[in-house]
């Protein structure tokens, strides 16, 4: 043996160097101009970097060079030999046409799972020969034919869902026997470039969308306990940059919410957190309470992170532009529901308080009710307020969205500035002298207590917001008392309207009893 050979500085291979010449064109022009005056008391020794294959893969070429050229080509060799040929400059071009023709039996599922591993062991080289484009080609199009044929259907000599041994998968019932997800187990072992080369590839050949996303949470969801803190990084930049790609409508919501939570302690890039961010804010009116309830980042002093749920919602009226009340509506609920659960929390700024209620518009609520309850908790923690903040945190109440009761407690709460209450009074005044006008503008029968000298009229301008405590409280008692007169005449006027309509519907049901029918 006169040649050393270090293949990646894996192994080293002591072979004959006039015998792996004759089949290398590379080893060939290596030693070419090569000139040795006396023997060598050492063999010569090459160093061959970015073998295709490793070891296990040079082994075969040498294999196949002391064997003269003959060598059993299988569909599980194929791919590293073919790549090996090419890196090796073969001058035998039988084997590169019998390896070209194996490449084209390679039609089994476990044979193309594992082709397609190899092709990722073998890049870049695989896919500058073609072999990951041709390989994911065959794999797509059987997973096309799944869509409409069960794999249980499938017939047992295509061996066409037969599942890889490396993987150790078989058609799984967890996902149904008729479901599309049947693969995704497969193609856990995909690093993160030959997964973007896959996505886009199916993305060209329009498969749905939804799927997509489905097997992009899978395989993070896979690939993430496994991985190490840079890998982990790298892996949820690229499903996030891919998911970006698609259809937003098909895109899970609870989905991002598990990246989230996953890429929370984690640094990714900024870039890729916006686009996180924004993919949520679109769809925040599908989360769910929890799906809010986000820790705030260490060091920020509290529990939960609010200024990550305000730009959900910027995003979400960024991107709405038609049909939005409904949506809007859900996201009001909601949003109700998140200042309820963090309004207890002492450690909550009021600038940010004030931002979660003044955060969506009017049209997000047709009750204030529990905005003003969430409200009164934050109150009742925060004792230290000054009048301007809780003025300021009031004003997102609408007072006209207030039921009576509401509107009630809200008067007598010592906890909400004077000028609230006086607002809130005002408006429930102004909501029943409204209501009253229109019922006398339905010409209804004039009652025995005389409205007119029992209405009060409120200058809300003359009122002196500086008298003290003892004057205003007087003051809006007495304004109480005038309103609860107001819903007892409000309450017969009611009764009036329902009789005035019972009688209608009855002389109108005689009228038309006596007229003939008219023919047809």
């Amino acid at each position: 043996m006169d040649l050393e050979i270090d293949v990646n500085g894996e192994e080293i291979f002591f072979v004959n160097k006039e015998i792996l010449s004759s089949f290398s064109n590379r080893l060939k022009d290596l030693f070419k101009n090569q000139v040795i005056l006396k023997p060598l008391k050492f063999p010569l020794k090459v160093i061959l970097h970015e073998f295709p294959g490793g070891s296990e893969t040079f082994e075969l070429f040498t294999r196949f060079c002391y064997s003269n050229g003959n060598l059993q080509i299988t569909p599980c060799n194929t791919i590293p030999i073919y790549c090996a040929s090419n890196f090796m400059e073969i001058t035998q071009q039988n084997l590169v046409k019998i390896t070209e023709k194996s490449l084209e039996s390679i039609q089994s599922w476990s044979d193309l799972v594992n082709g397609l591993k190899q092709c990722q062991e073998l890049l870049p080289l695989s896919e500058k020969l073609g072999l990951f484009e041709k390989i994911m080609g065959a794999i797509l199009e059987k997973i096309n034919i799944s869509s409409d044929t069960s794999p249980l259907d499938a017939s047992p000599e295509s061996s066409m869902f037969r599942f890889s041994c490396d993987t150790k998968s078989t058609i799984s019932t967890k996902y149904g026997t008729n479901s599309r997800n049947w693969w995704f187990e497969d193609f856990s072992f995909l690093n993160p470039e030959l997964l973007e080369k896959l996505v886009k590839l199916m993305v060209s050949q329009k498969f749905d969308h939804g799927l997509i996303a489905r097997f992009l949470f899978y395989h993070l969801k896979s690939r993430i306990s496994i991985s190490r803190i840079e890998e982990k990084n790298q892996e949820i930049e690229t499903t996030i940059g891919l998911l970006d790609s698609l259809d937003r409508d098909l895109i899970s919501c609870k989905g991002l919410f598990g990246i989230l939570r996953i890429s929370c302690p984690l640094k990714i890039k900024d870039s890729c957190k916006n686009k996180l961010e924004a993919m949520i804010g679109c769809k925040i009116d599908q989360a769910t309470l929890d799906n809010l309830l986000i820790p705030a980042p260490n060091g920020s002093g509290s529990l939960y992170d609010v200024n990550l749920v305000l730009r959900f919602l910027g995003y979400f009226l960024k991107s709405m532009m038609c049909e939005i009340i409904p949506r809007l509506k859900k996201i009001g609920d909601l949003m109700d529901l998140y200042l309820a659960e963090v309004a207890p929390d002492p450690t909550l700024k009021p600038a940010n308080f004030t931002d979660l209620t003044l955060a969506l518009p009017t049209l997000a609520r047709d009750c204030h009710d529990s905005l003003y309850r969430a409200i009164d908790i934050y109150f009742q923690v925060h004792t230290c307020l000054t009048e301007e903040e809780k003025t300021k945190i009031c004003s997102a109440i609408s007072y006209e969205k207030l039921t009576s009761d509401c509107c009630k407690q809200l008067t007598k709460n010592p906890k909400f500035p004077a000028r609230t209450a006086i607002q809130a009074l005002a408006s429930q005044h102004s909501m029943l002298k409204n209501l009253l006008h229109e019922s006398n503008s339905n010409h209804l029968k004039p009652i025995s207590h005389n409205f007119e000298e029992e209405q009060v009229i409120l200058y809300a301008k003359r009122v002196d917001l500086t008298m003290e405590n003892e004057n205003l409280k007087a003051l809006l008692e007495g304004m109480h008392w005038r309103v609860m007169e107001l819903e007892k005449i409000c309450g017969k006027l009611k009764g009036q309207m329902a009789n005035i309509k019972g009688s209608k519907k009855h002389s109108s049901s005689v009228c038309k009893s006596s007229l003939p029918r008219l023919c047809s």
